[in-house]
């Protein structure tokens, strides 16, 4: 590895596609489907997941079978299932459920905020401390994310200390994972530094976990840039499917597959199989009836020869 990249020996990585992969899609994958996804990915050694949102069908449609999925999949060894929840009521389906984590989430810009999940931040943050207490003594655990963290559609650049009280108030609620949302794909590098340094002085008992798009074409830059500050954990989908169905222009998630061979060619462990990854990502390609964004699954690993008798010479 260069010496000039502080980058950590193990990063943990999340797959976010069976939620935020899923919940854009024209496509509507049943549970049955969803399930032989998050197998494949389980085969390739993907331990932690983002599984479902509890939230209104009406609103996402394509997650409204969470409690179905849940149930389908609990019991899975030594896998972690964690779901996005918006307010007290989303919590109960959750934990009704059988969930390892709830995750709250709460927009670092109030107009996206209000499209997401129709409420200021302040009303946000005010129901979050009713979760907490219904999660006390019962074992799942509390995490936190945070939307429109790098730049909102609507307003702009979002003031980093705005973050940082939210990473704050989670810190107080007891969360010890936090995760820095790139809702439509505005993170740069230099403000991954900006967020990630303000972070380490307002919440230093977080350890935050970075959620790149790929929007403009550097999200694998970003996480570049987060390892060579010591990021250990990320969030990624498979194939790079994902989107804010309440954010213009929010395309895909990094894709699981491209950062696992980034990983891998750093030298860095994550316990995930990258031809394992590739199967999954095809497989998710056929689920889905089109081609998705990602490369690796496209071409394959650096190595991957191919026969040279069967490509025609150039002649003239």
């Amino acid at each position: 590895m260069h010496e000039a990249i502080r980058a950590p020996r193990r990063v943990h990585v999340t797959e976010v596609g069976p939620r935020d992969g899923l919940q854009n899609e024209k496509v509507l994958l049943s549970t049955k489907h969803k399930a032989e996804l998050v197998r494949a990915l389980m085969a390739a050694g993907m331990r932690e997941f983002e599984l479902t949102s509890f939230v209104s069908p009406r609103a996402v449609p394509a997650l409204a079978d969470a409690a179905e999925l849940v149930a389908e999949l609990k019991g899975s060894d030594g896998v972690h299932f964690s779901a996005l929840v918006p307010n007290l009521r989303g919590a109960e389906r959750a934990l009704e459920a059988g969930v390892d984590s709830v995750v709250l989430f709460v927009s670092a810009s109030e107009s996206h905020n209000a499209k997401n999940v129709n409420a200021s931040i302040g009303e946000s943050l005010t129901s979050f401390e009713q979760v907490a207490r219904l999660l006390e003594g019962s074992g799942v655990e509390l995490r936190g994310a945070i939307a429109t963290c790098f730049g909102c559609p609507f307003e702009g650049d979002v003031d980093v200390a705005a973050v940082g009280r939210i990473a704050r108030y989670f810190a107080d609620l007891g969360a010890r994972h936090v995760s820095l949302g790139d809702t439509t794909g505005m993170a740069t590098p230099p403000l991954v530094v900006e967020r990630i340094v303000h972070l380490r002085e307002v919440a230093p008992d977080i350890s935050p976990t970075l959620h790149f798009h790929n929007t403009r074409g550097i999200g694998l830059a970003n996480v570049m840039q987060g390892l060579a500050l010591g990021v250990d954990r990320y969030e990624s989908s498979i194939g790079g499917l994902g989107g804010c169905p309440f954010a213009p222009g929010a395309t895909g998630n990094i894709a699981s597959e491209d950062l696992i061979y980034l990983l891998g060619e750093m030298g860095i462990e994550t316990g995930i199989d990258l031809d394992g990854m590739i199967a999954a990502a095809r497989l998710a390609t056929r689920l889905m009836g089109r081609p998705l964004p990602a490369q690796v699954s496209k071409a394959g690993p650096r190595l991957s020869l191919s026969d040279c008798t069967a490509v025609a010479t150039a002649k003239g």
